[in-house]
This record gives structure tokens, C-alpha cells and sequence, in this order.
């Protein structure tokens, strides 16, 4: 008599799970150099379901992730001297134009592009408070003050949009989405300054390992499981 394939379907989901897991830490270990990145994490449960209908005794656990979280920890500050580095000390996003619309920032690595236009490090437009685009002549030096107001020499040229969420999606490319309406914020914008990922490499590293062990785990008792089905089987036909 064959074995019910139920447990099969646990080990899957287990499985599955234990392998999102896994790009999750991979991911951020990449980009533990990044600057700005936040450190994204999978809060676990178990959903109990009952084998069959009415029976609320015998039942099968399914591993979930309730949702993934960014952590929006501040990361350390790391002077660099360069004046169109500036990092947020404190909540908030900058706010950068793409293609795909507005998304936010912490990575504040910022450059002149060949029109003269703020960009990141991606080449996608910063924006100001009034949503255009930051023009700078590239001439004269260029001063960012703790608001946000940025000089081209002593001409006042915009103010970086700079705006907080409770909770924001990663889009790839340190860039976010923003959940809900957008808060004005406090942060405090430092000239000559980036914002090092809020990653701890041995924690990350601890959980890479345990991902790697939970994935060949399941593997492991999948495999046994569809063994121990074949020769159950094959005992049914004797």
C-alpha cells in the first residue's frame, strides 16, 4: 500500500521556504559594501492544517513566512570627503526619478551626470522638494547644508526631497518602495559622508549556514520519503 504523499507536500513547502531563505542571506551578503542598503529579513511561522476535514488532532505543518521585512536600522557613518557624497543621519529616503516613477534611497553616492543634472549611482535624477530635477553648473563647489539645500557656489539650486515611510519594499538597486502615505522627517543630511549597509557580516554568515543545512535537510528526507514510498509499493504487489 502506497504511503500518503501528504508529508511529501510538507517537506516541499519546507524546502522551498529553506531555499528563499537562502537568497535572502545571500542577498544580503552581496551587498554588505553597498551603500545605504538595508538588511532584509523573513519572520517564520507554521500553518496548521488539519488532515482531514473536521479532525482538528491530526494535522499537517506547513512553514510560512509571514512577510519580509526591511530593516531600517541606521547603518555607520563613513567620512569620505567627497562633496557630493552626503548620507541621512536619521529616518528618510532621498528621492530618485527612474523610469519606472519615484522610488527612494539611502545610498546617498551621488555624481554630475554629463547634463549637468544631480544623479546617483545608477544615473537616475535626484529629485528636489518641488520633484525636478537638481541642475548644477559644474564649475563651483558645490554645498549641501543639514537641510538639504544644496548650493552651486552661492547659488541656491534646490533642496533634496528627503521623506520617511513605516515600512518600505526593496525594488533591487538599494532602491524602495514606499508603503502608505510619505512623512516628513528630521534626518540630518552630512556632506562628505555615506551611509554603510546595516548588515552584520557574522550574523549573516551564520545565517547562510544554517539556510545551506536546512535546504539539504529536506532534500535528504524527500528523498528518503520517495524511497520508502517505492518499497512500500512494491511490498503491495508481493
Amino acid at each position: 500500500m502506497a504511503l500518503t504523499v501528504q508529508p511529501l507536500y510538507v517537506l516541499a513547502a519546507g524546502s522551498e521556504r529553506a531555499k528563499e531563505q537562502l537568497n535572502i542571506v545571500t542577498n544580503n551578503i552581496a551587498n554588505l559594501n553597498t551603500p545605504g542598503f538595508k538588511r532584509i529579513l523573513m519572520e517564520e511561522f507554521s500553518q496548521h492544517i488539519p488532515k482531514n476535514r473536521g479532525d482538528s488532532y491530526n494535522l499537517l505543518i506547513f512553514p510560512r513566512f509571514k512577510q519580509t521585512d526591511v530593516v531600517l536600522e541606521q547603518g555607520a557613518l563613513r567620512k569620505t570627503g567627497n562633496p557630493l557624497d552626503v548620507a541621512l543621519k536619521g529616518r528618510g529616503f532621498f528621492a530618485v526619478k527612474t523610469k519606472a516613477g519615484e522610488v527612494y534611497t539611502r545610498n546617498g553616492h551621488f555624481f554630475i551626470g554629463s547634463d549637468g543634472k544631480l544623479v546617483d549611482a545608477n544615473g537616475n535624477p535626484v529629485l528636489d522638494i518641488s520633484d525636478r530635477e537638481i541642475v548644477l553648473s559644474g564649475e563651483s563647489k558645490v554645498t549641501i547644508t543639514e537641510d538639504g539645500v544644496v548650493y552651486d557656489g552661492d547659488r541656491k539650486v534646490g533642496v533634496l526631497k528627503i521623506v520617511d515611510f513605516s515600512s518600505v519594499k526593496p525594488l533591487g538597486n538599494s532602491y524602495y518602495a514606499g508603503n502608505g502615505q510619505p512623512m516628513a522627517t528630521d534626518a540630518a543630511v552630512l556632506q562628505g559622508y555615506l551611509e554603510d549597509s546595516n548588515v552584520n557580516p557574522v550574523k549573516e554568515m551564520v545565517g547562510l549556514i544554517e539556510a545551506q543545512r536546512r535546504f539539504e535537510i529536506y532534500g535528504n528526507l524527500i528523498r528518503g520519503l520517495d524511497q520508502l514510498n517505492l518499497k512500500s509499493n512494491e511490498i503491495g504487489k508481493v
